[in-house]
Formats: C-alpha cells, structure tokens, sequence
C-alpha cells in the first residue's frame, strides 16, 4: 500500500517529467529541459534516502 508521502513523491516525479518533456518537444528550450530533466534523479534519491531513515526508527 502506497503512503501518502510516496504518493506526493510520485506526482513531483512525473510533474518533472512532464515539465522537462514539454521544454524539450513543445518549447525547444532544450538547456532548460536539461536542467529540469536532472530533478527526477534528486526527487527519487531523497525519497530513498528518507524511506531508508525511517525504516531504521
């Protein structure tokens, strides 16, 4: 079952992706794009980093 917190992790997640892929294909902004495009890895890695901090509560 999917908490809350992984819920909200999830949709930063694919608000991310969605933004970088509508800078890349719509806008063209493709530095832009890049730079949003290295969001998803962050989000995800603070979401592990804290599902690893509160299992060892």
């Amino acid at each position: 079952m999917l908490k809350m917190s992984d819920i909200c992790i999830l949709v930063s997640v694919a608000v991310a992706f969605v933004t970088t892929a509508y800078l890349w294909f719509v806008m063209q902004q493709y530095q832009e794009a890049l730079f949003t495009s290295t969001w998803i890895p962050s989000i995800l890695t603070f979401a592990i980093y804290f599902k690893i901090i509160s299992k060892k509560d």
